[in-house]
This record gives C-alpha cells, sequence and structure tokens, in this order.
C-alpha cells in the first residue's frame, strides 16, 4: 500500500485531535473530488513497518493526548490497500486503548466484500458512500455530499 499524506496531529477530519492516514488508491473517482492526487495507487510514499510503528506510537504519545486514527484517501477500503489497512487497524484496536477509528470510503457498507468488511469490523464510524457533486453541502459535518451515510457502529 501507498500513503498520500500523514498527519500525526489533526483536527479537521473527525472530532477531536486525531492522528490521519490518507491512503493511494481510489477507483470511484469522484467528479468534484478534492482530493484526486491520491487516485494513483502509485501516488504518495510506501507505507512501511516503520510508518505503522510511528501512527501507534504518535496514538499513544501523552504530550498531545489523540481521540483516534482516521483514515481517508484515496479509499482505505480499495482492494490493494485492504491488508495493509486490516493490518493496522487490528493493531490500534490492540495497542491504543480507547482509541476510535474513523474509516471514509467510496464503497457502501451494502456492498463490501468479506475483506473489507473485516476492516469495518474494528472501525467505530464508518463515513460511506461516492462524493456526488450535485449533492455537496458544506453544512454536513464529516462528510461532502448528502448520499453519504454516517454509520456509528460503537458509542464514541
Amino acid at each position: 500500500m501507498n500513503y498520500h499524506q500523514y498527519h500525526p496531529i489533526d483536527v479537521v477530519n473527525g472530532p477531536g485531535t486525531r492522528c490521519t492516514l490518507f491512503v493511494s488508491g481510489c477507483e470511484h473517482q469522484c467528479r468534484g473530488c478534492y482530493n484526486q492526487s491520491t487516485w494513483s495507487l502509485r501516488s504518495g510514499h510506501a507505507f512501511t513497518p516503520a510508518l505503522e510503528d510511528q501512527i501507534i506510537a504518535d496514538l499513544n504519545d501523552t504530550r498531545i493526548k489523540k481521540r483516534g486514527l482516521s483514515l481517508s484517501g484515496g479509499d482505505p477500503l480499495h482492494p490493494a490497500n485492504v491488508e495493509a489497512v486490516l493490518k493496522l487497524v487490528k493493531r490500534v484496536k490492540s495497542e491504543c486503548v480507547g482509541k476510535d477509528i474513523w474509516l471514509w470510503s467510496g464503497y457502501t457498507l451494502a456492498n463490501l466484500s468479506a475483506k473489507q468488511r473485516e476492516v469495518i469490523d474494528l472501525v467505530d464510524v464508518l463515513v460511506d458512500g461516492k462524493f456526488e457533486q450535485p449533492l455537496f453541502d458544506p453544512e454536513l459535518e464529516w462528510r461532502g455530499s448528502s448520499n453519504q451515510i454516517i454509520h456509528r457502529f460503537t458509542e464514541i
């Protein structure tokens, strides 16, 4: 998997102070997407074990308390990303007690593969659905268009 950007301190992509990983690769290529530079699977940098370790360390850093991890892109549920994302979310759940995981995907909950569902089973919040430019609404919280649905799987 490649990633486009990693922000160890982020207050935009989810509630509270978070760590945010923008993965590379998106097959949806939504018109009006604000992150088109992440569409290519080859864009960005290789996601390494060292970066995975850094994310875990940043989430557990007590100097700036983090509420959780946000995964966006690109698309974390792109078939080429699922294995690495699954490994990361498993580590977060086991090594970062009390941290939540938010994930944004153009795939919908109803149409996920078995492997994508394994990832979703470990996240607390899924924002699903492609960005639809005609349904864009800047007043929406945590999503860009009104067709996108926020699924809260745990009480956070």
